[in-house]
């Protein structure tokens, strides 16, 4: 999908479209300010001018998307925002509305499967899917079934998505991002010379900064230089899978399958702090951000029907150090109460002597709601915590 976070805001706000907008950074009242301020006019009709814009930002959220308005300007994802703000100050900013990316998430893949039933879900905004015994599928080289994915899309959404077709899914996912918004880019093994060896070899799947950079450190900048490389060469660098799977990818080869079904490994929640927090000094700020994730990461897991044996926290300190902890449990659960406590006990296991920025509960070792044995399940019912009883809980575990 096209800067999928911020087509969905310009559906709500298309008198920003065209323009630098960029998403992250904050919780959902900006809708409410605005409204308020316009004395209950529609959103359609709230005047640009009255929208926030980045340069007023302060804080350290990081960029989701943005639209190719603000890209254009450097502005990118997992960026931080006031980095953004000395880039593009005159960017709009909204925050993420978490249910509506979820609605035409489902909306889009929904439509996807209606037209061409294998698909593999690659998270909110992007697919892979069969082409092969799809009636049509084969028609100028796959262009007129991706046309029809995109009407299909515009019309049930209004939103746009690029696609790439390819032999494999490596070179799908390349070709996706060919011409953007909206396109569709056709990338056969006989372009690969053409369309696939001029690109930096980031533009791999697989191959992240760390690898980036030490290619880049050994004169491998692109794909094509990469492919010149001898298998053994990149082994020795690299190490026996690694290096083996470079040499293949670089020349276009990839056998992956289509995953059509999936279990999540874990399921997470985290915040960033607008200010580093003390484990003392604000002890009970953190202790009801800390309270108010499990209960979330309990939600999460009843909406999405699972119960959880481990339980585990994140902490960045203000030096950027991470510290992560895991708790495993007799029995499943999904309880927002027993998430907390065994949290709690993590956190006896980390040091707390400095400030905070970033605070995470994660839930593993997952199973089907329904797959475990009662005996093996905390029976309590999965709730929110509510305000009032994060102080009896802190004070029991002597911790935030």
């Amino acid at each position: 999908m096209d800067a999928f976070f911020a087509s969905v805001e310009l559906l709500r706000y298309p008198q920003l479209k065209g323009l630098p907008v960029v998403i992250g950074g904050g919780r959902r009242s900006v809708d409410e300010a605005l409204l308020a301020k316009e004395g209950g006019r529609a959103l359609r009709f709230i005047p640009v001018a009255d929208f926030p814009l980045l340069k007023d930002y302060v804080g350290r959220g990081v960029i989701t998307t943005a639209t190719y308005a603000a890209r254009q300007f450097g502005v990118g994802s997992a960026m931080g925002m006031m980095k953004a703000a000395r880039l593009c100050p005159q960017a709009i900013v909204l925050p993420v509305d978490f249910d509506e990316i979820r609605k035409y998430s489902r909306l889009f893949k929904s439509t996807v499967t209606e037209i061409a039933p294998l698909m593999q879900d690659r998270g909110v905004d992007e697919v892979y899917i069969d082409f092969t015994n799809v009636p049509g599928g084969q028609r100028e080289g796959g262009r007129v079934l991706a046309r029809l994915i995109q009407k299909g899309i515009f019309d049930k959404t209004g939103l746009t998505c690029s696609i790439g077709v390819a032999p494999n899914k490596l070179l799908a996912k390349m070709a996706s991002e060919f011409n953007k918004p909206n396109g569709i880019s056709i990338v056969q093994e006989s372009d690969l010379q053409t369309s696939i060896w001029p690109l930096n070899v980031r533009k791999i799947n697989g191959i992240g900064p760390k690898a980036g950079e030490k290619l880049a450190s050994l004169d491998i900048h692109t794909i094509g230089r990469l492919a010149e490389q001898d298998p053994q060469w990149l082994i020795a660098r690299f190490g026996k899978a690694t290096g083996a799977w470079m040499h293949e990818v670089a020349w276009g080869r990839d056998d992956s399958p289509l995953v059509l079904e999936s279990e999540p490994v874990s399921i997470s929640r985290e915040t960033t702090f607008d200010r580093d927090l003390h484990a003392v000094r604000d002890r009970q700020e953190l202790g009801q951000i800390f309270t108010g994730l499990c209960s979330k990461l309990a939600l999460d897991l009843q909406r999405k029907g699972y119960v959880a044996k481990t339980i585990g926290i994140k902490l960045r300190y203000d030096d950027f150090r991470i510290s992560t902890r895991d708790q495993t449990a007799p029995t499943y659960t999904a309880d927002a109460a027993t998430i907390r406590k065994l949290a709690g006990l993590c956190l006896k296991r980390v040091p707390l002597d400095k400030r905070l920025r970033l605070l995470g509960v994660r839930a593993s070792a997952l199973a089907k709601a329904g797959s475990i044995p009662v005996f093996e399940q905390n029976t309590s019912l999965v709730q929110s915590i509510r305000p009032q009883d994060a102080i009896n809980i802190i004070a029991t575990d002597q911790l935030f």
